[in-house]
């Protein structure tokens, strides 16, 4: 598969971040193709075609996982946009990209410094309270908690791209410790209208400092390494319950930890000065090339 590349995202330290493999041009490739080369590597994988508007977007990216094609994947698309850049196939900073979610907007911050990254627009975030106590049950059980696990705050279902149900615990040695059980993880998200159970612990408020970790509901793989549109479904779930505001600074979202692959995502608000209500938000984080 020589017209494949590999990108690493949102790595934190050495050994993290979320391998990502790239097809910059897959204009040859048809979905069961595309669907072969995401079961080879076992992670969420582009595919570049040129876009269907080519006065609205610059490209369009097609994303899968070793069981399906997706409507849209974060890090994917943050590692996509910053090899164009370093392949020279985006000409600026700027890239308007067709998916099946709609079209998003990313940028390279920073680009030739060491402290280049590359960050997405999302929608503005919707938020809902799981009120049913049987779904609260059905949540503990599949991961395997007690109800004092929890923070006393309720289970949400956000979403700016995709549903994640959002789990507040006490801490991130429980966090960590975490085993579900995958046999009936689908089932579960699928009862609750979510892709994925994003279980999340409070790490430093004022730092705006985060720990979670996501189970996806139907991905080929039990645990993401860093799921950007997950971190934000976060971080209006967080204006929610509280722990922070729209007005404040960049939320930084740790994952990947207990996977051995500490990943950090970062998330700020999209907020017009002037205006009390957001347009949607940004997240971002590091690309490398992946040399494993």
């Amino acid at each position: 598969m020589d017209d494949i590349r590999l990108v690493n995202v949102f790595a934190s330290e050495s050994g993290g971040g979320s391998p990502t493999p790239v097809v910059l041009d897959a204009s040859g490739y048809d979905a069961e193709r595309m669907l072969a080369v995401a079961r080879h590597y076992g992670h969420e994988c582009t595919f570049v075609f040129p876009p269907q508007n080519p006065a609205g977007a610059d490209f369009r990216f097609r994303f899968f996982v070793p069981r399906q094609e997706m409507n849209m994947c974060g890090h994917a698309t943050l590692g996509t946009i910053w090899l164009l850049h370093q392949t020279g196939k985006l000409s600026g900073i700027d890239a308007r990209i067709e998916t099946l979610s709609g079209i998003v907007r990313g940028v390279v911050r920073q680009a030739g410094t060491s402290e280049e990254y590359v960050e997405i627009s999302q929608p503005i975030g919707v938020v809902h309270e799981l009120s049913s106590p049987a779904a609260r049950q059905a949540i503990l059980d599949v991961l395997g908690l007690q109800e004092a696990d929890l923070l006393p705050l309720p289970i949400l279902n956000a979403t700016t791209s995709r549903m994640k149900t959002l789990v507040p615990l006490r801490s991130t040695t429980t966090l960590d410790a975490l085993r579900p059980d995958f046999s009936r993880m689908e089932a579960v998200c699928a009862s609750l209208d979510s892709t994925g159970l994003y279980p999340f612990a409070v790490t430093s408020i004022p730092k705006r400092r985060f720990d979670a970790r996501q189970f996806p509901k139907a991905s080929g793989f039990p645990e993401d390494i860093a799921t950007g549109v997950a971190a934000c479904a976060l971080a209006f779930g967080l204006v929610a319950y509280g722990f922070t505001s729209l007005e404040d600074g960049r939320i930084t979202v740790r994952q990947g930890r207990a996977m051995g692959r500490p990943s950090e995502i970062y998330v700020r608000f999209d907020l017009p000065e002037g205006t009390a209500r957001p347009q949607g938000c940004f997240f971002g984080g590091r690309v490398t090339l992946d040399t494993h």
